[in-house]
């Protein structure tokens, strides 16, 4: 693994097993990149939910979570809750996204995560891009499976506050799940900030890391 120098990063891999994964987990992070790095190349890959209105709200979100990036979006129709049988396909997705970026920094979910999609997914992402540093993100779901992170990026509270409005305003065929909802993706946001001396923050967890200290 490579350390992360932020001023270096010019450009961005987000992998997701579902549409709104990337804006539930890392959407105030890739609008904190994206407002700092106009022209940041974004490349997005995720596995579910082509060709239905889950695919326009996901290119629509997306989007606006990357305002003014270079983005470049691929959603797939690999079946929700079934990765584990679509190994080879979701395998051949992330090794032709890995084909056509290096990217700084990627966002990909926790190989720890109790969705077996997530999980899957996760653990596919090293066999592909096995020298880049790798963010693995967090999604609050009723498994109850969140756990200690190990990197965490400050929100500023506008932008805490946007990322609530488009989760909202983009993804209304989730607005009826009952955790969905301001109070769940902020009061996370609020705690995650709590343990890294912050009003709000995303937090994520990390495999490897190295560090360039003469640099």
């Amino acid at each position: 693994m490579i350390g992360l120098r932020s001023p270096g990063i010019a450009r961005v891999a987000a992998l997701a097993a579902h549409c709104d994964d990337l804006a539930i987990g890392a959407g105030g992070s890739l609008l904190t990149l994206c407002r700092a790095r106009p022209g940041i190349r974004v490349d997005a890959l995720v596995l579910s939910g082509g060709g239905t209105e889950r695919e326009d709200e996901e290119r629509a979100a997306l989007e606006a979570f990357c305002p003014g990036a270079d983005l470049r979006v691929t959603v797939l129709k690999l079946p929700d809750g079934r990765l584990p049988a679509h190994w080879d396909e979701a395998k051949a997705a992330v090794e032709e996204l890995r084909s056509r970026t290096d990217p700084d920094l990627l966002f990909a979910p926790w190989s720890k995560d109790a969705h077996q999609d997530h999980r899957g997914l996760a653990k596919l992402v090293p066999t592909a891009f096995r020298n880049h540093l790798a963010l693995s993100y967090e999604i609050v779901k009723w498994d109850g499976d969140l756990a200690a992170p190990s990197v965490y990026q400050p929100l500023a509270p506008d932008i805490a506050e946007a990322k609530v409005s488009l989760l909202q305003e983009h993804y209304p065929s989730q607005r009826s799940k009952p955790w969905y909802d301001r109070e769940a993706f902020l009061g996370l946001a609020r705690i995650r900030g709590i343990e890294c001396h912050a009003r709000y923050a995303e937090a994520f967890h990390v495999n490897k890391l190295t560090l360039d200290l003469e640099n």
